[in-house]
C-alpha cells in the first residue's frame, strides 16, 4: 500500500496523541507520619511505576491534609495509604459518604491498638491493665522528668487516634498519675529503647501491625471491654469542642484499615485507580515492611521495591494479570 503524505501525517497525528494517554499515569500519594502508612504508600508508589510504568510523587501530610486534598481532586494529594476505621471515620463520612469525592477500598486489613509497656516493667510491677498505670507507685517509675507525673505517649500531632487516646487518659481516671503526650513516632521509639536500656517505666500507645512488636519484648495492657454504649469520640474536625463533648471509657473495637483515593483519579489515571481498587495487603504484611524500616533503618523506597520483587503474584493479582 502506498503511503501517502496525508496518510503518513494522520498516523503521526494519532501516534502522538496516544503516547500521552500513557504518560499520564501519574499519582501523589500522600504520606502520614506513622511507619506503616509509608511502607504502603512506597509499596503503592512502586508498583505504579516498577508495573505501570507511572509516576509518582510522595507528599507528606496529616489526615486532614490529605482528605481535603483528595476532596478537592486536583491532584494535589490522590490516595491515603492508610486509613484507620473507626479512628477516622470523621473523614470518610463527611468525604466518601456525604461529599461522595473520595473512595474507600474495599479490601482492609484487621488492626488493633491499645497501650503498651516492656514486659520486663510489667512483670516486676505486677502490670496487666490499663488502670495500673494509675497506681501511684507505677507512676512514679514512669516520671523522668520530675513532674510529678508518669509519661505516656499518646500519638503524633494529627492522629485522630491520639485525640481519642487524651480523652481515654481522661476518663480511665489517669490524668492525676499521667501526663499524655504528643510527639513524633520517632520520640516514642527512642525513649522505648532508652526506657528499656535504663530499666525505666514507660507507657506509649501502640498497635497492630507494627514494627515496635519484632524491636522489643513489649506486651498491650487489656482494657475494659469495648461497649459502644462507652465510646462517644467527637474529632476536632467536627466541633471545636471535642474534648468535652467526647467521653470513651472502653478499649477500642478492632479496626479496619484500608486505603483511600480521590474520585477525579479515575479519568485522570485509570490503570492506577484501577489497581488501587485491587490493592490489598494483610497485617503480617504491614508489619514486616514497617519492621525493615523501623529496627533495620533501611529506606521506605528501597524495602517496598524489594517486596514487590519478592511478590510478583500478589502484584500480578491486583493488576489483573
Amino acid at each position: 500500500m502506498k503511503l501517502t503524505l496525508k496518510s503518513f501525517t494522520v498516523a503521526t497525528m494519532v501516534s502522538a496523541f496516544a503516547l500521552p494517554a500513557f504518560a499520564a499515569e501519574e499519582v501523589k500519594i500522600g504520606v502520614p507520619s506513622w511507619t506503616g502508612a509509608q511502607a504502603i504508600a512506597h509499596v503503592l508508589g512502586e508498583v505504579v511505576t516498577s508495573r505501570i510504568g507511572g509516576t509518582v510523587e510522595y507528599v507528606p501530610g496529616n489526615n486532614a491534609t490529605i482528605f481535603q486534598a483528595m476532596d478537592q481532586g486536583k491532584g494535589d494529594i490522590d490516595v491515603h495509604p492508610d486509613v484507620w476505621l473507626p479512628n477516622q471515620e470523621s473523614f470518610t463520612n463527611k468525604y466518601v459518604k456525604d461529599a461522595g469525592t473520595v473512595t474507600l477500598s474495599s479490601n482492609p486489613y484487621e488492626g488493633n491498638q491499645g497501650f503498651c509497656v516492656s514486659k520486663d516493667f510489667a512483670k516486676a510491677n505486677s502490670i496487666t491493665d490499663i488502670a495500673d498505670l494509675g497506681r501511684p507507685e507505677v507512676a512514679a517509675l514512669m516520671d523522668s522528668d520530675g513532674n510529678g507525673k508518669g509519661e505516656m505517649w499518646i500519638g503524633a500531632p494529627g492522629w485522630a487516634s491520639a485525640n481519642v487516646n487524651e480523652v481515654k487518659t481522661r476518663d480511665y481516671g489517669l490524668l492525676d498519675f499521667i501526663e499524655p503526650i504528643r510527639a513524633e513516632e520517632s520520640v516514642k521509639t527512642a525513649r522505648i529503647k532508652d526506657s528499656i536500656a535504663k530499666g525505666e517505666g514507660y507507657a506509649f500507645y501502640c498497635y497492630k501491625p507494627h514494627a515496635v512488636w519484632f524491636m522489643f519484648d513489649v506486651e498491650m495492657l487489656t482494657e475494659p471491654t469495648f461497649d459502644e454504649a462507652k465510646y462517644k469520640m467527637i474529632q476536632p474536625s467536627d466541633d471545636a469542642d471535642w474534648y468535652e463533648k467526647s467521653s470513651v471509657a472502653t478499649k477500642d473495637a478492632l479496626k479496619q484499615v484500608q486505603i483511600a483515593w480521590s474520585n477525579s483519579l479515575e479519568g485522570r489515571s485509570p490503570a492506577i485507580a484501577e489497581f488501587f481498587g485491587n490493592f490489598q495487603l494483610s497485617a503480617d504484611d504491614v508489619s514486616s515492611l514497617a519492621f525493615e524500616i523501623s529496627a533495620n533503618g533501611k529506606d521506605p523506597a528501597d524495602v517496598a521495591k524489594a517486596w514487590v520483587a519478592a511478590n510478583t503474584d500478589k502484584v500480578d493479582a491486583w493488576l489483573g494479570l
